[in-house]
């Protein structure tokens, strides 16, 4: 039996990226409800065209040697991500990061935590030119990005959903990139808590 395919995904869509090896405590620890495993394209298209839906990736090598666990999904977009990333980092003990990216209104987060410590957050609105969080100094992929040491002014700064989705491969596992590589496990789909 061959493995299946993987599915990319990350424009016009929010996940958190899970440093660790079980799938089953970051379900749970989202108080998520595991439906069982499903294909990736049902999975990621399920994650991206519901509000209660959300894909969970099994272990993903990615950036610093480690294996990555990524959540995706609508719903994440309305969470407070902050605040969740720091909690969900306490909670298992790992870091934790949100990336969220909209070409709608050009808004693109970022967030990581690391052990209840918020390293970084991120958010910018290009359609006003705002940035509205800023806390936690730039670390090298971010001034690759083209971010200055300090928050800029509003015409300063030019953000996309590629420079989100390739923080997200320097930090932890671009998502886009995975399409058409092999899985390394099932894709599960989980249901958000009512």
């Amino acid at each position: 039996m061959t493995a299946e395919t993987m599915v990319g995904f990350g424009r016009k869509q929010a996940w958190l990226a899970i440093r660790g090896h079980d799938p089953g405590a970051v379900v749970e620890a989202l108080g998520l409800r595991d439906l069982g495993p499903a294909p990736w394209r049902e999975g990621v298209d399920l994650a991206h065209l519901t509000d209660d839906r959300l894909a969970v990736t099994p272990p993903l090598p990615g950036a610093r040697d480690n294996d990555w666990i990524l959540v995706a999904g609508r719903r994440l977009f309305t969470i407070p991500s902050t605040v969740e990333a720091v909690a969900l980092s306490v909670a298992l003990a790992t870091e934790v990061q949100f990336f969220a990216t909209h070409r709608v209104g050009e808004q693109h987060r970022w967030v990581r935590a690391v052990d209840g410590v918020l390293v970084r957050a991120f958010d910018f609105v290009g359609e006003t030119g705002e940035v509205t969080e800023w806390r936690g100094d730039p670390d090298d992929a971010e001034r690759s990005l083209g971010l200055p040491e300090t928050a800029p002014d509003p015409d300063d700064l030019l953000i996309s959903e590629d420079d989100v989705t390739r923080l997200a491969g320097q930090w932890s596992v671009d998502p886009t990139a995975l399409g058409g590589r092999p899985s390394p496990g099932p894709l599960h789909v989980a249901a958000a808590p009512e």
